[in-house]
């Protein structure tokens, strides 16, 4: 329950450092499609972010900007209040399945329980995409782990996991023992050309036609033209 997790020490902040919060459509996963008001935090424990610590760092694919509090919506709140009730006015007066991905960087770095609650206390149904360096509280209602290789992945249970693929060093088959509903491959984005992101997508396919307890994600914003 709440509490019982093992969360990061430097989570229980007096405030939030948020890289950009907007409203879009979930473009990854099984909420794929999906209205969704991105909560994205700065910073992670697995790459500063910089470009000349990307060859060095743990996780060296990301395609995210999680760099400073100067994204759309972005900036340093004061307290959970004040991050919840700015997720809602991006939400807007619909009540409607309110819907608040939670992502990084690494959110559970600075996501603490204040801040569940107060997500909650405004109707919004809480997803989180984490590495899974962190434990994850179960109060969060939807928990997606993407583990990377070389990082000790701590939170071997949720709803989903998101293996991007391929990944040198990944244990997939220790991971198909791990307690998630759903298993998913995600194509490797490759920043170096498109054939090498087409090649990714094409052995992300074989793999799944090989692997049946595992299922295709796409970035499906990135082919929309999403942010």
């Amino acid at each position: 329950g709440s509490g019982s997790y093992r969360s990061n020490p430097l989570c229980c902040l007096m405030s939030y450092a948020i890289k950009e919060m907007f409203l879009t459509l979930q473009g990854e996963g099984v909420h794929c499609g999906r209205r969704a008001v991105f909560l994205r935090f700065t910073g992670c424990n697995l790459w500063t972010g910089l470009e000349k610590d990307r060859s060095s760092a743990i996780c060296q694919f990301c395609d995210t900007d999680f760099v400073g509090m100067d994204g759309e919506g972005g900036g340093r709140f004061a307290d959970a209040q004040a991050v919840a009730d700015s997720v809602a006015t991006v939400w807007g007066a619909s009540e409607i399945r309110r819907f608040v991905v939670i992502t990084g960087g690494e959110p559970m770095l600075q996501v603490d329980d204040a801040l569940i609650d107060a997500l909650h206390d405004c109707g919004f149904e809480i997803a989180i995409e984490s590495n899974g360096t962190f434990s994850v509280p179960r109060t969060i209602d939807w928990i997606c782990i993407s583990p990377k290789a070389g990082s000790e992945t701590v939170q071997k249970s949720g709803d989903e996991l998101k293996l991007v693929w391929p990944q040198t060093g990944s244990d997939w088959e220790q991971m198909q023992s791990w307690d998630f509903s759903h298993h998913l491959i995600q194509p490797m984005d490759a920043r170096e050309s498109d054939d090498a992101s087409a090649t990714n997508v094409q052995s992300a396919i074989e793999f799944v036609q090989a692997n049946p307890k595992w299922r295709l994600s796409l970035q499906t914003h990135k082919i929309l033209g999403l942010a």
